[in-house]
C-alpha cells in the first residue's frame, strides 16, 4: 500500500457524468487494477462526497469477496422485504437460471455485474443459498430505479426483477462463503474510505495535528484488519474497536468541520449516518465473538 499517496495533493472526483463514469475515472487514476484496500483508501480520499467514498469502499469489499470479479462496478443483491435471512427469501436458482426479486440493490445504475443470493434447497430441506453472477441488461434481468434516499442521495438504489435469468454459479455456500463475510468486508472497507475522505478534508482545512494523527492511526488499523479473515471472532472484536475509535473522534471532527467551508460540514451532516448502517448487526456479531473468545 503506497501510504505516501495519503499526503499528496488531492484532486477530487465528482460524478456529474454518472457513477459508472466516476468509477471508471477512479480506476484509471489508480492504475486500472488497484488492490482492494488501496481502492477504498484512495477512492475515499479522492471522492467529492461521503456517498462516493462509500461507493469506493463498497466496490473494494466486493473485490475482496470475489477476487476474480471484472474490473467494472458490481453489486451484491441479497435483501428481500427488508430481510437478509435465507428463510425469508423467495428468489430461487434452478440449474443456472434465477427467478425472483431483490428489493435493495446499491448503486444499481453503475453495476455491470450482479451477485445474487438465491435459494437452492430441495423441498422439505433447510434453506440453502447459492450465489449466481448476472450481467445487467441480460435477458430476464430488469432494474427498477427507486427514489433517492435522504442518506447518500447521490448513490442510487434499485429493485431487481429476475425471470429465468441465466447465471454463472460461484463455488461454495452462498451464505457462509459470501453473504455472511461480506458484512464484515463492507464494514472494514467503507470505514476506510469514509475515514480517508474525512482525513482529506482535514488536511485541506488545516484541522489540528492531533486529530489528523488519530485519523491516520485509524486508517492504519483498517489496513491491518483488511488482512484478517472476515469470519474470525477476533476480527469482529478488532472491528468494534475501530468503530469505537471513529465514534470517539466524532465530536472533535464536527467541531473542526464547523470552522471550515460550510459545504463540507453540510455533506457530512447529511451522510454521517452511513457509518451506522448495520450497526445492530455489528453489535450482535461483537457479542457472539466475545462469547466465543471467552469460551476458548
Amino acid at each position: 500500500m503506497p501510504w505516501s499517496s495519503l499526503f499528496q495533493p488531492i484532486e477530487r472526483l465528482t460524478a456529474e457524468a454518472g457513477l459508472e463514469d466516476w468509477y471508471a475515472r477512479l480506476l484509471a487514476r489508480l492504475g486500472g487494477t488497484p488492490q482492494p484496500f488501496e481502492l477504498a483508501l484512495l477512492g475515499g480520499l479522492q471522492a467529492a462526497t461521503p456517498g462516493l467514498a462509500f461507493l469506493a469502499g463498497y466496490q473494494a469489499a466486493l473485490r475482496m469477496l470475489w477476487p476474480a470479479a471484472p474490473w467494472t462496478a458490481g453489486a451484491l443483491c441479497v435483501t428481500e422485504s427488508r430481510s437478509t435471512r435465507p428463510a425469508d427469501m423467495t428468489t430461487r436458482i434452478e440449474g443456472l437460471q434465477i427467478s425472483g426479486r431483490k428489493d435493495f440493490v446499491t448503486a444499481a445504475e453503475c453495476a455491470d455485474w450482479l451477485l445474487v443470493a438465491a435459494r437452492e434447497e430441495g423441498e422439505g430441506q433447510p434453506p440453502r443459498l447459492a450465489l449466481g453472477v448476472l450481467r445487467q441488461g441480460a435477458s430476464g434481468v430488469r432494474i427498477e430505479p427507486l427514489p433517492a434516499l435522504p442518506l447518500m442521495p447521490d448513490i442510487g438504489h434499485a429493485r431487481l426483477h429476475l425471470q429465468q435469468a441465466q447465471s454463472e454459479r460461484l463455488a461454495g455456500d452462498g451464505w457462509d462463503d459470501y453473504v455472511k463475510p461480506f458484512r464484515t468486508l463492507e464494514d472494514v472497507h467503507v470505514l476506510t474510505a469514509v475515514s480517508a475522505w474525512l482525513f482529506g478534508i482535514g488536511r485541506e482545512c488545516n484541522w489540528p495535528d492531533a486529530l489528523l494523527l488519530r485519523l491516520q492511526a485509524l486508517l492504519a488499523g483498517c489496513a491491518e484488519l483488511a488482512r484478517q479473515a472476515p469470519n474470525a471472532p477476533t476480527t469482529h472484536l478488532l472491528l468494534a474497536g475501530l468503530f469505537a475509535e471513529q465514534q470517539a473522534l466524532a465530536d472533535e471532527m464536527e467541531a473542526a468541520l464547523a470552522t471550515g467551508p460550510t459545504h463540507w460540514a453540510e455533506l457530512w451532516r447529511r451522510d454521517r449516518g452511513l457509518l451506522r448502517i448495520a450497526e445492530a448487526a455489528r453489535a450482535k456479531r461483537l457479542e457472539k465473538a466475545r462469547q466465543i473468545v471467552a469460551g476458548c
